[in-house]
Order: C-alpha cells, then structure tokens, then sequence
C-alpha cells in the first residue's frame, strides 16, 4: 500500500527542491515515489501555483483529477474543465478512503500560506532514516500522513530531531 504523506517548508523553493532530493533517492531505491504534486506560494502571490510530479510509467499514480481536486478542496482553487458540483461531492467522500478528510484540508489550508510551499507525496519502500537524513536540512513539517499511528509518530520524532 502506498503512503500519502504531505510536508510543509517555510520558503517558496524547498518543496521542489525536496521532490528534486526524492528523485534522487528514488535511483538509489531508497524510496519509490509513486505521484507527487508540489504546492508553491510566493510571498506577494495571491495564491497557491500547483504542479504535479509527471510520472506516466507508474502504475496507480493518482493523476491530474486527484490532485486537482484535493487542491481544489483545499485552496479553493478553480478546476478548468471540471464539473465540480456533485462530481466533486463523489470526489471528496473517496478522498476520505485515502485519510484525506476535512481535517486534514483545513490543516493544510492553515499552514500552507503566502510564502510556503508543500511537498503531496505517494511513496512505497522507503528507507525512512534515510529519506529523512537527506531531507532534514530542509526543514520539513509532516502536516499528515495515512501511515500507522506508531509509525507516524516515529517519522514526525525524526523530523524533530536537531
């Protein structure tokens, strides 16, 4: 099963910086990166600018509807293209099967602010002491994860380590 986790970084720059680490990560086969889709909020920018991860080979990515409407959901973002009335209600309620509930949007929607940026991320087989050794100088905060409760809190202890 894949893991859907969500970080949080205090510049506009390190969640593509973060993804750019992953990837890196990921030829190394410490941790496969499923989908992933960054969130960027310049300081003077009157909102969020999104961008999904492009991974056509991997089987089960989530792909641009998923991501759009969490976004959508989250940040109220417009949806081109996308009948948004009861689809989207249909949308939602699925979303709550992956641990994507109203909490966790108006968590992410509080803390993702004008100069902020977020890091969405489906991985499998990640070597976690690893992946957060790498990330650690990027100063993440694990918003959420759909992970264990026991291992969940293990990850936000080793993101809390100085």
């Amino acid at each position: 099963m894949a893991t859907l986790s969500v970080l949080k970084f205090n510049s506009p720059e390190s969640a593509d910086q973060a993804l750019g680490t992953l990837q890196q990560l990921q030829q190394q086969q410490l941790i496969k990166v499923v989908d992933a889709a960054v969130v960027t909020w310049p300081k003077k920018s009157k909102g969020p600018k999104t961008k999904q991860a492009v991974n056509t080979t991997a089987i089960g990515a989530l792909g641009g509807a998923f991501w759009g409407t969490l976004f959508g959901l989250i940040f109220f973002i417009p949806l081109l293209g996308f009948a948004f009335g009861a689809a989207s209600g249909a949308l939602a309620g699925a979303l709550t099967d992956v641990g994507i509930d109203d909490n966790f949007i108006n968590q992410t929607r509080d803390k993702v602010t004008p100069g902020t940026s977020a890091l969405f991320l489906m991985t499998t087989d990640a070597v976690v002491d690893r992946v957060v050794a790498e990330l650690k100088s990027l100063n993440p905060e694990l918003l959420t994860t759909n992970l264990a409760a026991d291992k969940e809190a293990r990850l936000r202890e080793l993101f809390a380590e100085a």
